[in-house]
């Protein structure tokens, strides 16, 4: 034992000092792709197509049959109105029917014993033609008597006030009592949005537009951005992601010019009714053709306050930290837009305790 204590005191007697390991890291390569650029945009959601309900004859609202809020079913009963005045009409109109009817009965019976008498000259053909033109004129009242009645039965029918599709509805202004109809502060008495399909409005600026499209020098926008959005997706307001893709619809014939965005809009199926008309979600679409861009692995970008900047290992295993400019997300990777070269090498472990210019052990990291 006196020999390895005397080795050991003399080691430390010279005051040496145990080597530090060169620090071990886990890197992988900047990867240079052509990628479709994703872009996200914060919205409302709306219904496709909403039904406007008005009531096509005036009168007193009697009962309002629905809740505010809630489905409704085409076909449903919304609202009547008080169709008395409309019943008495429909009873003197039928009663003006019977009477025309009457008297055409009597005109066609003169008319017709008229003929033969002229034939033998019984009575004069102005006398004929007297009981003809009163024929005419009693069938005539006939026709205006049963298009009178018609019209009466039909406004009885609108006092019946139904939903023409399935939806939403929303309140109405008028209660039980008001006087509505068309010239009234109620003309519109309620909106049902169908659900089916609900619409979102993506906001692209111009600049973007125009750049994407690939066409800078010309400053018109199209109506036909069909081919511009893919990968439309949905998040809803906790974060989830909705499970169906939305499709293009249209572009918006106005701009939006106080924002100087195009609007295109875009439709997603609702079978379940999880979406509902004014909630608001993110939408996010990868916005025109594939271009290159550079990409490193999410977990290699450092980022302190509004700068990030990446670990660099060079050819001869020395690190650098160096300050980089990203931009958006795409899938696991960050897209570095300035500081970082395709192929070179990052760090995306064992960073913790690294310093510019140290010599690194470094390992790919397994894919």
């Amino acid at each position: 034992m006196l020999p390895l204590l005397l080795l050991s005191c003399k080691g430390v007697g010279r005051g040496m000092q145990p080597t530090a390991p060169t620090p071990r890291v886990t890197v992988a390569q900047a990867v240079g792709e052509r990628v479709v650029m994703p872009m996200r945009f914060q919205t409302l959601l709306y219904s496709n197509y909403d039904a406007t309900i008005q009531p096509r004859v005036s009168g007193y609202l009697l009962t309002k049959q629905f809740s505010k809020g809630l489905p409704v079913e085409e076909g449903q009963v919304l609202f009547t109105l008080d169709a008395a005045p409309i019943r008495l009409s429909v009873a003197s109109n039928r009663a003006a029917l019977a009477s025309a009817q009457t008297s055409l009965a009597e005109a066609e019976n003169n008319y017709r014993r008229a003929v033969p008498l002229a034939r033998i000259d019984a009575i004069s053909k102005s006398a004929l033609d007297q009981y003809k033109a009163a024929y005419a004129s009693a069938q005539a009242q006939v026709e205006l008597a049963r298009s009178q009645l018609d019209e009466s039965l039909l406004q009885l029918d609108y006092t019946t006030i139904t939903s023409p599709i399935s939806g939403i509805i929303d309140d109405s202004g008028a209660t039980v009592g008001d006087w509505v109809g068309v010239g009234t502060s109620f003309s519109v008495l309620a909106t049902v949005s169908n659900i089916d399909e609900i619409g979102v409005h993506i906001q692209i600026p111009f600049a973007r537009y125009f750049e994407v499209r690939g066409d800078a020098e010309d400053k018109t926008p199209s109506y036909d951005n069909s081919s511009l959005l893919s990968n439309i997706r949905l998040y809803l307001p906790d974060g989830t992601l909705y499970p169906y893709t939305g499709t293009y619809s249209y572009t918006k014939r106005e701009a939006g010019d106080q924002t100087g965005t195009i609007i295109i809009v875009a439709s997603f199926p609702n079978p379940d009714k999880l979406l509902k008309v004014g909630q608001s979600a993110v939408v996010s679409a990868d916005v025109g053709s594939p271009e290159g861009v550079v990409l490193v692995p999410q977990e290699a970008v450092v980022q302190t306050l509004d700068k990030a900047s990446v670990w660099v290992v060079g050819k001869d295993s020395t690190v650098a930290f160096r300050p980089v400019v990203v931009g958006e997300k795409f899938g696991t990777h960050w897209i570095v837009e300035e500081g970082l070269s395709a192929g070179e090498m990052v760090v995306v472990g064992g960073a913790q305790r690294l310093r510019s210019g140290a010599k690194v052990v470094a390992e790919v990291a397994k894919k």
